[in-house]
């Protein structure tokens, strides 16, 4: 080994250690001020870069694309798995619908605003599609942190960002193969399309069962390895299906889907780790792709890239989720806050690299153009995501989170469940002693949680309305417990 190779990899890891913690302590005051934390990260890394504070020179375009793919794989695997089925059941057929029908009409309008405001009709398509979808990473990270819409707009919104990378991707990659002169036939691309959905979605169901199963019979010697083995199974939820001419990023989602919904090992323990997880992806994604962006590049496309920008976010969205949310009696105000929070984010730059790699002429003036629009999304509907949540009278009614956890952890399969409930005004339980309450045989209330203090229940404690209580019960049980309770804080 070199004498200079271990002083190389430590100046490596100190900034790469530098630039994860300037992230995550940066990312409180983006809290504090709505700012997106993936502009945040973006910035950050532009910050890093070659022409900012850190000096650093990078310039790799199939790393960028590499490494962005398998972030995008874990952020969508744990975005399926922390996702309630029973929740966003309704509101799979809207969300189908926009993740097609929707990023065609996205497209094509945001074409003809950018062909109208001086790109060449191939490069306006092209960049049409790469915008068209919404982003996943920067969805879930606004909609699960601060002010929340109601669950039936949310669900809508993070299902459509979960299931609409599919289209993007095959629209991209077609308008590619037309510019380098190959001929495209419009019928096999549809019936392309259709197949490699197909394809993704039933490998995304059936890795999701199977991995149930596995689960309920792997005997793993330690807690620790159920991440370990998860983690494979999203890495194979999206390369299997690629590999079989599949959409990976929709089997991978439904991979996570179906698996976050069934008897998972120390479920709280897994999900901590995903989360985690998900999140470094999303920090070094972001990171890695403001390093490759130049700044100065962004200011010769400003103008071209606003125009743009106005017409995705003000008129080709909302013209998307119109036409396809019409069947689906939406309110009028939730129609306008699905179209406003069309987020972009780290998919659109990844796509944008497609034709950089494939050597598409002026592909690089797309990419900048691109990663401007992202930013520009990232401020205008980013930004007041929060204001606009206010404004038109969406917050959620969900209970506000305790300020503790009480969980039990167990390699195994028991027969028995630790549940959470919020006692309201309205709780049959409000204003009850425990030892008046009629619960099943079998089932005791472990603790109580009231503002900053912890209680210890005995049974003349009584409940009273802003309380987290955590009671144990049999399944069977449950359904008599939330009768007395309300319903539980999560399923």
């Amino acid at each position: 080994m070199a004498t200079g190779e271990p002083g190389t990899t430590a100046v490596l890891l100190v900034t790469l250690g530098l630039l994860l913690a300037v992230s995550a302590l940066a990312s409180r005051v983006a809290g504090r001020v709505g700012l997106p934390l993936s502009l945040l990260f973006l910035l950050v890394g532009m910050l890093a870069g070659s022409e900012g504070l850190g000096g650093i020179a990078f310039e790799n375009y199939p790393l960028t694309f590499r490494l962005g793919t398998a972030a995008l794989v874990l952020i969508l695997f744990d975005g399926g798995f922390s996702t309630n089925l029973r929740e966003v059941r309704g509101a799979v057929a809207p969300a189908l619908v926009l993740a097609t029908a929707g990023v065609l009409v996205t497209a094509g309008v945001t074409a003809l605003g950018a062909y109208l405001l001086g790109l060449p009709w191939r490069s306006a398509l092209l960049f049409g599609t790469v915008v068209s979808a919404t982003d996943a990473a920067a969805v879930f990270s606004v909609l699960r942190g601060g002010r929340q819409p109601q669950k039936r707009v949310a669900s809508l919104l993070e299902l459509e960002s979960g299931l609409n990378d599919p289209m993007a991707v095959i629209l991209t990659i077609t308008l590619i193969q037309i510019q380098q002169g190959g001929s495209v036939s419009v019928p096999r691309v549809i019936v392309s399309m259709f197949i490699e959905m197909a394809v993704g979605g039933a490998a995304g169901i059936a890795l999701g069962r199977g991995g149930r199963w596995l689960l309920a019979r792997a005997k793993l010697p330690t807690r620790g390895l159920y991440p370990v083995l998860t983690l494979a199974l999203a890495l194979l939820g999206f390369g299997m299906p690629t590999l079989a001419h599949g959409s990976g990023f929709l089997a991978v989602y439904l991979t996570g889907l179906v698996l976050g919904n069934g008897r998972v090992p120390d479920r709280a323990g897994v999900a901590r780790v995903h989360d985690s997880i998900a999140w470094l992806s999303q920090i070094g994604m972001f990171l890695l792709l403001g390093l490759l962006v130049y700044p100065s590049r962004l200011l010769a496309v400003a103008p071209t890239a606003i125009g743009v920008a106005l017409v995705l976010g003000l008129l080709a969205r909302p013209l998307a989720v119109m036409a396809c949310l019409a069947p689906f009696r939406y309110a009028r105000r939730e129609l306008l806050y699905i179209g406003w929070v069309g987020l972009r984010g780290a998919m659109p730059i990844i796509l944008a690299t497609f034709p950089v790699l494939a050597r598409v002429p002026g592909s690089e003036l797309l990419f900048n153009l691109v990663f401007f629009v992202v930013v520009v999304n990232s401020l205008v509907p980013g930004l007041t995501v929060r204001w606009v949540t206010g404004r038109l009278g969406l917050e959620s009614n969900e209970p506000p989170a305790p300020h503790a956890l009480l969980e039990i952890t167990s390699t195994e399969s028991l027969h028995g469940e630790v549940c959470s409930f919020y006692i309201e005004p309205a709780s049959a339980a409000s204003g009850a002693a425990i030892v008046d309450l009629p619960f099943p045989e079998g089932t005791a209330v472990m603790l109580v949680i009231r503002g900053q203090d912890l209680i210890a229940p005995r049974g003349p404690t009584v409940l009273v309305p802003g309380d987290h209580v955590y009671v144990f019960c049999r399944p069977e049980d449950k359904p008599l417990v939330q009768l007395l309770l309300g319903r539980p804080e999560e399923e």
